[in-house]
């Protein structure tokens, strides 16, 4: 039985966590090494059972909190070495490093992770597949085209994690400066609620059951918003479709199958 919890999901900070009866793990730490303990706590879950800490990229957002939980908890953070370049004092000293590689496979305990490239602003950002026996996770945030490479990486998944980040409107009419907004939209920025609709609708299939909507923008979305576009593609059989919080933790989600 595999378990999913979305503690943060946002520009202010990013976390997910994985496990199952052996084995637990961070997907990105970008709120404060407090902040996450509560948040696991919060969820009945204990920090020190962590058994490693997975980065996408380096971006702030994403491993603000990774060097302190590895110094606090012992743990070996798994990163690919353009990234741990990229990330620069940012993370300060690490328990462990431990490299992998885009495209090939790696194993943390009883969890298989497959990181897979995505198309945004940072020096080698990857998705991941997280597989557990017949239980299989799509984490693809932070970019800003869905390639055929994402969309055959998220086939066949129980659960997706996906990124709704704008409304085109509302980023068009909204406050961020020009250039801000460009990148935002560019093939190196981030998926907005149609492009993240549409990828929803080339991945659907009779296994999946959950989807999550992740990295909403507090300026430029709003989760009605989101709700309302991807609803346009979401298949019926789902048994939950929710939108991700960047202030609370979302409920746990657990997967049959592992």
């Amino acid at each position: 039985m595999t378990s999913i919890c979305i503690l943060a999901s946002g520009s202010k900070g990013n976390a997910i966590y994985v496990s199952n009866d052996k084995t637990a793990i961070l997907l990105d730490a970008g709120l404060s090494g407090i902040e996450i303990e509560r948040r696991l706590h919060s969820r009945g879950i204990n920090a020190d059972s962590l058994d490693a800490i997975v980065v996408s990229h380096e971006h702030t957002d994403h491993i603000h909190g990774v060097g302190v939980l590895s110094r606090r908890f012992r743990l070996p953070v798994y990163i690919n070495e353009p990234t741990l370049a990229a990330s620069g004092d940012q993370l300060g000293p690490i328990h462990e490093t431990r490299r992998f590689h885009r495209g090939i496979a790696f194993c943390i305990g009883s969890l298989s992770l497959h990181p897979f490239t995505v198309s945004h602003d940072a020096a080698e950002p990857v998705g991941f597949t997280i597989q557990d026996g017949g239980a299989k996770i799509g984490i693809s945030t932070d970019l800003g085209v869905a390639t055929q490479l994402v969309r055959h990486h998220l086939m066949g998944c129980t659960m997706v994690v996906l990124e709704a980040n704008h409304d085109l409107k509302m980023l068009e009419e909204g406050p961020y400066p020009w250039e801000v907004k460009q990148r935002i939209r560019s093939r190196h920025g981030h998926l907005s609620n149609e492009a993240s609709r549409d990828l929803l609708g080339e991945i659907s299939h009779s296994a999946l059951r959950h989807v999550v909507l992740a990295h909403i923008s507090e300026t430029n979305n709003h989760p009605e918003k989101v709700m309302s576009v991807i609803a346009e593609s979401a298949p019926d059989h789902l048994t939950s479709l929710t939108v991700a919080s960047q202030h609370t933790p979302g409920d746990v989600i657990t997967l049959e199958g592992s």
